[in-house]
C-alpha cells in the first residue's frame, strides 16, 4: 500500500510541475500590458482623421459672418435721422458692410475682406441692437469701444406677474415723476435705462448692470424709492471702494 501511495504522489508531482512548467512559458510568450496598451493606443492614432488649421480667409467666407436685426415701425424714423452716426464705426473702425433692406425692414451687416477681427459683427450687431432698444447713438457706441460694456433686458412679468392697472403703476414706479427715479437710478449705478412698456433694458457694466436691476426689481415688488436709493448708494460707495 505504501508503494503505491508513493507513486501516486510522485505521479501527481510530475503533472503539477509539467503544468508550472508550460504556464511560465505561456507567460513568457505572451506580450505584457503595457506592450499592448501602447499597440492599442497606436492603432487609434493611426484611425484617428487629421484636420488642417482653418486659415483667416475661410473664417471671412463662413455664414456665421452675416447678421440681419429687425428694425420695428417705430425706430424707422430715428434710424434714418442717424444713419452716418450708425454707419461710420461700423465701416471706418471695424471694416464691416452694412445695409439697409426696405422691404424686411431690417439692417443686415456681413465682413468684408478687410475685416481683421472676427468678433466685430457681434460688437456691430449688439450696437444696433442698443439703439433699436431705444438707446441713444452715442450711449450705445460704448458697446464699440469698451469690452466691458453689456446689453440686458427683461421683463417686469420675469420679477412679479402683473397686469392692468397694476403693471402700469410698476412702469411709474420705475420711471418717476418726468423720469427723475429713472435718472437717479442710471446717475448712482453709472448706467442708460430704457423702459419700453413692459420691457426694461439696461446699458453698462456688468457689476453696475446688476446694482440697477436689483434696484427696479425691489421698485417692482413695491419698495418705497428712498429705501431703494440708499442701498443703491451703499452698493455704489462699496464697488468705488473696491476699485
Amino acid at each position: 500500500m505504501t508503494d503505491l501511495i508513493d507513486t501516486v504522489m510522485n505521479e501527481i508531482d510530475d503533472d503539477e510541475s509539467s503544468h508550472n512548467l508550460e504556464a511560465k512559458r505561456k507567460h513568457e510568450d505572451t506580450p505584457t500590458n503595457s506592450s499592448t496598451d501602447n499597440q492599442k493606443i497606436k492603432k487609434k492614432n493611426k484611425n484617428r482623421p487629421k484636420f488642417e488649421p482653418i486659415s483667416m480667409t475661410d473664417l471671412m467666407n463662413s455664414s456665421d459672418d452675416y447678421r440681419k436685426i429687425l428694425i420695428p415701425s417705430h425706430r424707422v424714423a430715428p434710424l434714418k435721422r442717424n444713419w452716418l452716426k450708425i454707419v461710420t464705426p461700423i465701416v471706418e473702425h471695424l471694416k464691416l458692410q452694412i445695409r439697409y433692406n426696405i422691404r424686411p425692414r431690417c439692417i443686415e451687416i456681413r465682413s468684408s475682406s478687410e475685416t481683421k477681427d472676427r468678433n466685430s459683427i457681434i460688437k456691430a450687431s449688439e450696437f444696433i441692437q442698443a439703439f433699436v432698444n431705444g438707446f441713444e447713438v452715442d450711449d450705445a457706441l460704448a458697446l464699440l469701444r469698451l469690452d466691458e460694456i453689456f446689453l440686458e433686458t427683461f421683463e417686469i412679468q420675469d420679477v412679479k406677474p402683473l397686469k392692468g392697472d397694476h403693471l402700469s403703476r410698476a412702469i411709474g414706479r420705475i420711471a418717476g415723476k418726468n423720469g427723475r427715479i429713472k435718472f437717479t437710478i442710471e446717475n448712482i449705478t453709472k448706467t442708460r435705462i430704457v423702459v419700453a412698456g413692459s420691457t426694461i433694458h439696461i446699458l453698462g457694466s456688468y457689476n453696475n448692470i446688476r446694482i440697477a436691476r436689483t434696484a427696479i426689481c425691489n421698485l417692482i415688488l413695491g419698495s418705497p424709492p428712498s429705501k431703494v436709493f440708499g442701498t443703491m448708494k451703499q452698493l455704489a460707495n462699496r464697488m468705488s471702494e473696491q476699485f
